[in-house]
C-alpha cells in the first residue's frame, strides 16, 4: 500500500505546516503501536482458549464402569472374585481400577499380593462414598426417564408399613385406582427405615410412607397425620381397669416393642430425657406379633396407636400420661426426581385420607 501523501494547505505558513506534519505522523505512531497491543492482547486470549481446549481436566475421563470396579473390588476383596461379579475379565478390572487411579492421582486399592485380601486405601473409601452417590442419582435418572416415557399409562411404586397398610393405604388406593385406572400401583414393605429410604434414593420406589425425622440425603415430604403413642396392656392385667398410666405405673413390667424407627428414637429419648431407661424385653416388626404377646401376658407395649388392631378383647388400650411426641405420618419422595402427575395425585389423596382417619382417630 503506498505512503499516506500530506497535502499542503497553501494558506498555512510552512512552519506551522511542518508542525501539524509532526502531529501526524505522531499520531500515526501511536494508532500502530495500539494496534499492535490490541492484537497482542487478543492472540493471548487465544492462547489461554486453546491451552483449555488442549488440555481438558483429567476428571472427565472417569466413567462409571470405574465406579462399578472399584466398588466390586472393595466388596468382593479380590480382583477375581470382582471380575466374576461384573461379568469381567480379571485383566479388565485390574486395567479399569489403574486407568482410575491414573485420572485421580491416587492409590485407591492396596494390593498386598499373595493370598490376602484386597483393599481400599483412605483415598478409594472417600472416592467409593462420593461413587456410590453418582450411581444412586443414574439410577434415578433412568428411573425418570421410564416415567416420563411411560406417561399416564406408566407405573407408581409405593413404599408402605404395616400400620399405615392396615389402616390408611386401602382407602388411598381405592381412591386412586378409581382416579387413574390406566396406572399400574406397585406396593413395597421395607423391613427397616434405610432401606425404604435407600429405594427412594436410587429410584426404586417413587414415593413411601415414612415417620420423621428424614435422615440426611435427597428426600423431601409431605406431614400426612400424627398418630399419639399408648399402652397396650393384658385384659387381665391389674392396669386395665385404668384409662391412662404413666410410666412408674409400669414399673418393671416387661416392656414389648417394635424394632427401632425414626419416631421411635424420638420418644425413646424423650423418655430418657424425663428419667426413664427404656429397655423393652421383647421386639417385632410385626405389628400382630406385638399384641399378640400383649395378649398372652408376656408384657406391656408401648406403641402408635394406628398398630394397633381394633376390636381385640384381650388386650385394653391405655393413656400414656404424660404424654409422649406423637408419631408423624408423611409421604416422601426423592427432590431431585421429576414427579408425575400421578404421583402428584397420589400424595393428594393420601393427604385427604389421613385427614379423615386422624379426626376419627380417639385416644382413649
Amino acid at each position: 500500500m503506498p505512503a499516506p501523501v500530506d497535502v499542503v494547505d497553501s494558506r498555512v505558513a510552512p512552519g506551522e505546516e511542518r508542525q501539524r506534519t509532526d502531529q501526524k505522523h505522531e499520531d500515526n505512531e501511536c494508532y500502530f503501536h495500539g494496534g499492535i497491543m490490541a492484537a497482542q492482547v487478543l492472540l493471548g486470549q487465544v492462547e489461554v482458549l486453546m491451552q483449555t481446549i488442549t488440555k481438558p481436566d483429567q476428571w472427565l475421563g472417569v466413567e462409571v464402569r470405574h465406579f462399578a470396579a472399584l466398588d466390586a473390588v472393595a466388596r468382593e476383596g479380590s480382583f477375581g472374585r470382582a471380575a466374576d461379579r461384573l461379568g469381567y475379565t480379571q485383566s479388565a478390572v485390574s486395567q479399569q481400577i489403574a486407568t482410575l487411579e491414573k485420572i485421580v492421582g491416587e492409590t485407591l486399592v492396596e494390593r498386598p499380593g499373595g493370598p490376602r485380601a484386597v483393599s481400599l486405601t483412605d483415598a478409594g473409601e472417600v472416592l467409593l462414598r462420593h461413587a456410590e452417590a453418582i450411581v444412586a442419582r443414574l439410577d434415578a435418572a433412568r428411573a425418570d426417564i421410564a416415567a416420563l416415557r411411560a406417561g399416564e399409562t406408566g407405573a407408581l411404586r409405593v413404599g408402605t408399613y404395616q400400620s399405615i397398610g392396615a389402616r390408611v393405604l386401602p382407602e388411598v388406593m381405592r381412591r386412586f385406582m378409581r382416579d387413574w385406572p390406566g396406572i399400574e400401583l406397585g406396593l413395597s414393605e421395607p423391613a427397616t427405615d434405610p432401606e425404604l429410604y435407600g429405594l427412594i434414593e436410587s429410584g426404586e420406589l417413587d414415593l413411601a410412607f415414612c415417620s420423621p425425622p428424614l435422615p440426611d440425603g435427597p428426600f423431601d415430604m409431605l406431614e400426612l397425620m400424627s398418630d399419639p403413642y399408648v399402652v397396650l396392656v393384658p385384659a387381665e392385667n391389674a392396669l386395665a381397669s385404668r384409662t391412662s398410666v404413666s410410666m412408674d405405673d409400669i414399673g418393671d413390667q416387661p416392656l414389648i416393642g417394635s424394632n427401632t424407627c425414626a419416631s421411635g428414637v424420638v420418644v425413646e429419648r424423650e423418655l430418657g430425657d424425663r428419667g426413664y431407661d427404656i429397655r423393652y424385653a421383647f421386639r417385632s416388626d410385626d405389628n400382630g406379633t406385638v399384641q399378640g404377646l400383649v395378649a398372652s401376658g408376656f408384657g406391656v407395649a408401648l406403641t402408635p396407636l394406628l398398630a394397633i388392631a381394633p376390636g381385640d378383647d384381650r388386650v385394653k388400650i391405655l393413656r400414656l400420661v404424660p404424654k409422649v411426641p406423637r408419631r408423624q405420618v408423611a409421604v416422601v419422595w426423592h427432590r431431585d426426581r421429576h414427579r408425575s402427575p400421578a404421583a402428584r395425585a397420589f400424595i393428594e389423596i393420601a393427604r385427604d385420607v389421613s385427614a379423615d382417619i386422624e379426626r376419627d382417630l380417639v385416644e382413649p
